[in-house]
């Protein structure tokens, strides 16, 4: 398929700048696959859907906050420091996006803080990700992230145009969020409160956990119209040997595996081996979902409304079906759905 299939239109009122009031009350669009048939519910609705011996799959990933504000040595030029990932635990090194990035080279510090209490040295300015930071810090690692968490803003996309505000680093985290690593949240997971997973439990749903941290992959834009050419940026993830038994388990006995987001989809997917079993899984995944895809492990979904030409949305159209996704997206623009972030929510069986 090529990129520009993808194609939509989507009026810039419909991408939500905040969440709904209640994060269960958000709607929910429900896509039948085999009947080709559209529904228009409430998030907690989802119940309906599911019976006892059903799984849920989580990415359990959490945010941090990776936006940085500094200055640059001598000229005090302001300077946005985006954290993408840590490359080396014992010498802080820190693979970075920059902004304004022409003004930064290698050898230039950064001060962060209005004390200056953190320095950062520029060593590399050659990574197709941005640049490689050294931040110069002295002190024990937890304080070292202490600090960075002071310092850090909520990572919230730079589309909704807005500042951050106090309430975005709660909004902006899953309510299982546990394993820190991720610059954006899995937002079909943020859909789910405390009270409508305990009412899951008690129709007898349970639930699997996987980690994938959300990278910067999924915000790029994808500049080659045949997509076969395009490379995912890496994401580290981590499948434990018990969940994975609680996936293949949930299978062998025909119920359903529903997985929470694309992000969870892409794991199941990267783990999965010949046989159609999800494996025990430490490591990096660029894959990169898009229509035609025969996936393995999960015959459900919930997923947020994506951007026209983003990744997310072409790996929905591969397990929605592309024909379908598209009259579903047309179907969510008349009847005004919020996109993205902290939009409405898409179920599809």
């Amino acid at each position: 398929m090529k990129l520009s299939q993808f194609k939509y239109n989507l009026p810039p009122e419909l991408i939500a700048n905040h969440p709904a009031k209640n994060r269960d009350e958000s709607r929910l669009m429900v896509l039948n696959r085999k009947d080709q048939t559209i529904e228009h519910r409430s998030f907690k609705d989802i119940l309906e859907y599911f019976k006892d011996g059903d799984l849920f799959v989580l990415n359990n990933t959490k945010v941090f906050p990776a936006r940085l504000y500094g200055e640059k040595e001598k000229t005090g030029a302001k300077i946005e420091v985006f954290l993408l990932r840590e490359l080396n635990h014992e010498s802080r090194l820190w693979d970075v996006l920059v902004d304004p990035a022409r003004k930064i080279r290698i050898g230039n510090k950064l001060y962060f803080g209005e004390d200056d209490s953190l320095v950062a040295e520029v060593i590399d300015n050659t990574t197709s990700r941005g640049r490689t930071l050294r931040f110069l810090f002295d002190g024990p690692y937890e304080e070292f992230k202490k600090t960075i968490q002071t310092l850090g803003e909520t990572p919230i996309p730079k589309i909704h145009n807005r500042p951050v505000e106090p309430e975005d680093e709660e909004n902006y985290q899953t309510i299982y969020a546990k394993n820190e690593g991720a610059i954006a949240a899995p937002t079909a997971g943020l859909h789910f409160s405390k009270s409508l997973m305990k009412r899951l439990e008690l129709i007898g749903v349970s639930f699997a956990e996987i980690t994938l941290h959300t990278g910067m992959g999924n915000f790029r834009t994808i500049e080659v119209e045949d997509l076969t050419k395009h490379k995912m940026d890496s994401e580290e993830m981590f499948i434990d040997e018990e969940n994975a038994q609680i996936i293949n388990q949930t299978n062998a006995r025909r119920s359903s595996v529903c997985a929470i987001g694309t992000t969870t989809m892409k794991a199941l997917e990267s783990a999965v081996i010949i046989s159609g079993k999800v494996k025990s899984y430490a490591g990096w995944t660029n894959k990169f979902i898009f229509p035609p895809y025969d996936f393995s492990v999960a015959n459900s979904m919930v997923t947020n409304f994506h951007l026209p030409k983003s990744p997310m949305m072409m790996e929905v159209a591969a397990f929605a079906g592309y024909d379908f996704l598209m009259k579903a997206y047309k179907e969510a623009v008349a009847e005004k759905y919020r996109f993205f972030t902290f939009g409405d929510a898409m179920l599809i069986l």
